[in-house]
């Protein structure tokens, strides 16, 4: 076969394979503990709103800022760690009127997909707590990836906020008010900023 024919059919599917290929690859970060925060609030005695977080759990979010439709995120977290800055409100909240710690030590969310919209993103997927899994959507921003100056690598991050009904979860602890009125509401809402290091 004459030279030039060989050529043409190597660039041919030299080049062919770079326009198949994704102009930049899809990464698995994992979520960093020190800067990142997974909380909540809720209001309390229809006049203030209680404010925690959960301090242990770890999550991996696969991302391609070029298609940002294939993101997948997991994360785990272990109730037991929800922290109120109070221990006997804590102590209550891991007992079986609300999450039943002992019984259902996980709460997990899995992503089902991520829309983009004018304002960021929607980030939908299967919450589970105490055992009760509803599918959820989060709006929220995802940033990045950026260069870790402080140590290689790459970043990204995410910041969003929902509200869902603890009731759908079977969290129904309760306490009517005298003059109307329940001592816990039952949205609650979710509070994400998460960083994750690729």
């Amino acid at each position: 076969m004459p030279k030039f024919i060989l050529k043409i059919l190597f660039w041919g599917g030299f080049i062919g394979a770079m326009v198949a290929a994704p102009a930049v690859a899809a990464g698995t970060y994992t979520i960093d503990h020190v800067h990142s925060n997974i909380g909540f609030a809720v209001r309390h005695m229809m006049v203030s709103e209680v404010k925690g977080e959960f301090t242990d759990y770890e999550g991996t979010v696969i991302y391609d800022p070029e298609y940002v439709a294939e993101t997948k995120i997991d994360v785990v977290i272990r109730a037991k760690s929800i922290d109120t800055r109070l221990q006997q409100r804590d102590d209550h909240l891991r007992a079986s009127e609300f999450l039943k710690t002992d019984e259902f030590p996980l709460i997990t969310f899995k992503s089902r997909g991520v829309n983009k919209t004018d304002q960021g993103v929607v980030i939908v997927g299967d919450l589970t707590i105490r055992g009760r899994t509803k599918t959820i959507s989060i709006p929220a921003q995802i940033s990045g990836p950026y260069a870790n100056p402080l140590g290689g690598g790459e970043v990204i991050g995410i910041v969003g906020e929902a509200v869902i009904n603890r009731q759908d979860f079977g969290v129904s602890w309760n306490k009517a008010m005298d003059a109307g009125g329940y001592v816990v509401a039952d949205d609650v809402k979710l509070i994400i900023s998460v960083e994750a290091k690729r």
